[in-house]
């Protein structure tokens, strides 16, 4: 059985025309060069890369051309706030 909780927000509601559209993607410095995808259950399959300018990228093997970017640091950060459980609410 998942795991519901009930938010409530006080953020106000925000009109389509003022939000502004989003930024486009990044483009490698060069070719990234990925590494082997890490598989769960049910084939959800991501990998990470690099490209010769450093930046890493996460990205998902059922969108190639999507990815989520930023400094090796940055991503490091994330990886380490998610193995210390940040993001087990989303479990």
């Amino acid at each position: 059985m998942p795991h519901t909780m009930n938010v409530t927000s006080s953020v106000p509601p925000v009109s389509p025309a003022s939000v502004a559209a989003p930024a486009s993607p990044v483009t490698p410095a060069a070719e990234i060069t990925w590494g082997d995808a890490f598989c769960s259950e049910g084939a959800n399959c991501f990998r990470f890369g690099l490209d010769d300018a450093g930046r890493a990228y996460i990205g998902s093997t059922l969108t190639p051309g999507e990815y989520v970017s930023d400094s090796v640091e940055a991503l490091r950060a994330l990886i380490s706030a998610v193995k210390s459980g940040a993001a087990d609410h989303l479990l």
